[in-house]
This record gives structure tokens, sequence and C-alpha cells, in this order.
């Protein structure tokens, strides 16, 4: 065997293998073509180790078709790059491409809070139909039931028991979505009632400013995964009213992968806010220092959010769902 030959004849062949088997994406004519070759590479491989067993070619061709090998047979990449590359890519694209529903969600919700903490605050007949005036006075006096529920238990379980609390908030707007949407919308109203509420009261009392400086540092951060939850039940509920193009029990599946790929993600947001609300909202530091790391944080979540994820889904990740795991559309009548 003329290795030189041989080596010219196949070298294209070599290389168009080599630059396939690189690539992460393949569409069905390029896998084919990758299969193909790699069976070819691999008999020149056995050629050359019988007849010409040059230790340079050997060794390249070998690395080759390893490396074509795992390309065919789809070998998984280490566990911890799959997860770096889903909070530094995958994550941040979901939450980009959902921004339609959740930004709306997080509007309306703090502008009802709003109205309904200032109606709260400016009629007294509405606090004395919800509480006696001693109960009011309980509750918002300096040291009283608002203030202590941040720092009466130990930080470590209270961050557990808060991560858990709106954990179970943010599952059930993710899932009654199924049904049609109603569910979750209930549980946001709630949310605003309680929070409302709250900043109408200690707003009654003068301690509005005192009621901002415990809410703000993890209440920001908490609040935005808590909306961003919402406005993906509510998609869910949209789909199974309009599923598009695709049968309905496809669109579902495909939004139903979306918000388990969320979940994950969304409860290390709450993580981190619980972490914030139990050892930043009750700490000894200066009112303007608490209020500047909550602000800092949900600015963080922000830029995360829609600007690394705004860069991601340009780049075409979608985040939730491979293209590969996405059915192609049924047709429909024009």
């Amino acid at each position: 065997m003329d290795l030189d030959v041989f080596v010219a004849t196949h070298q294209g062949e070599w290389a168009r293998l080599d630059a396939l088997a690189r690539r992460r994406r393949l569409n069905g004519e390029e896998a084919d073509e990758l299969v193909t070759l790699y069976q070819r590479t691999t008999g020149h491989l056995a050629k050359v180790q019988a007849a010409a067993p040059d230790p340079a070619l050997v060794s390249r061709l070998t690395s080759l078709v390893s490396r074509a090998r795992s390309a065919v047979t789809g070998a998984r990449t280490n566990g911890w790059q799959d997860v770096a590359r889903y909070y530094t890519v995958s994550f941040p694209a979901a939450l980009y491409r959902a921004r339609h529903w959740w930004v709306p969600v997080a509007v309306l919700s703090l502008l009802l809070t709003t109205l309904l903490a200032w109606w709260m605050a400016t009629h007294p007949e509405v606090r004395n139909s919800l509480i006696t005036p001693d109960q009011l006075r309980e509750m918002t006096r300096p040291g009283g039931q608002y203030e202590a529920y941040y720092s009466d238990r130990p930080a470590s379980s209270f961050a557990a028991q808060v991560w858990t609390n709106n954990a179970w908030i943010a599952v059930q707007c993710l899932l009654y979505g199924i049904a049609l949407g109603i569910p979750v919308v209930y549980v946001m109203w709630t949310n605003v009632v309680n929070l409302g509420v709250g900043i109408g009261l200690m707003a009654s009392a003068g301690r509005l400013d005192v009621f901002l400086g415990l809410l703000i540092p993890h209440g920001l951060l908490e609040l935005t995964a808590v909306f961003v939850a919402g406005g993906l039940g509510l998609r869910l509920g949209w789909t199974v009213i309009a599923p598009g193009p695709r049968t309905r029990g496809v669109a579902l599946a495909e939004q139903g992968r979306s918000i388990i790929g969320m979940s994950m993600g969304l409860a290390t947001v709450l993580a981190v806010s619980g972490v914030l609300e139990a050892f930043v909202t009750p700490s000894g530091l200066p009112t303007w220092a608490r209020i500047a790391i909550g602000v800092s944080a949900e600015v963080a979540f922000l830029l995360y959010a829609l600007v690394l994820g705004r860069k991601a889904a340009e780049d075409g990740e979608f985040g939730d769902l491979d293209a590969a795991d996405r059915a192609d559309l049924q047709p429909v009548a024009g």
C-alpha cells in the first residue's frame, strides 16, 4: 500500500468526518453522512493496521474513529458541564422567551397590590372589618408580629421553611396551569391580598418605612420568582385553549417539559431569596444596606433573564426544549 496515495485519496473524507463529529447538532442528512463516513474510516483504519501500520497515521485515525464513535452513539458530556450549561444558557434563555407572560403578571400584581394597600391604609372601616384596633397595634408596634416574624426562629430553619413555602406557591402556579390557568389566577390573587394587606396595615400605623425595609431585601427576588411561575402557569393554561399549529397533546407535552426544566431554576432563585430573608432581612445591618442587597439581587436576576437570556435566545437556544426534541409541525389547512 502506498500510504501517500492512500492519505491523499481519503484526506477529504477524514476532514469531513472530523468536522461532523465536532458539531453539537446535525440535521438528518448530516447524521446519515456522519454514520457513513464513520464506517468508511473504520475500514480505512483496519487496512492501515493490516497492510502498512504507520504509527502516526494509526494514531490519527484511531483518534478520529473514537471521536466519531462518540458522536454516533451520543456520548454524554460531563454532568457538571450540563449543570453549568443549564444555568448559563438554558435557564436564562427560557426566562427570556417567557417574558411576555411573567412581566405582565408582575406589573399587574404590583399595581393591584399598591391599590389594595392604599385602600387599606386610607379606609379605617375596611381595617376595622378585618381586625380590632388592639390587634392592629399588636401587629404593627415596634417588635410586633410583623417584625418578630423575621427573627423569632433560628435563621437556618427559617430559611428552609421560607424556601419550602415559596417553592410550594411556585409549584402550584406551574401545575395548576393545566386547568386553563384559573387556579393560577387565584394563587396570584391570594399573594396580592396578603402583601397588600400587610403594606396597608403598616402604612396606617405610620411604619411603612419599617415594613419596606423588612420586605425589600428578600421580597423583590422572591416575588419575581413567583411572578415567573405564575406567568408560566398561565402560558400552560393558554396552551390548552390555543395549542397553535401543533396538536394539543404535543403542545402540552412540550410545555410540560418546559415547566419541568424551569422548576429547577426557580427553586434555586427561591433558595437565594430564602437565604436573604433568613440572614439579611433580620440582620443588624443598616436599613439602606439591607435594601441595597435586595435591590442588587433583583437587578442581577433581571440582567440574567433579559440580557444573558436574550443573547442565548438570539443564538437559537430554546432553553426548555432542544431542537432535537421538538416535534415537527403538523400540516394544517391554509
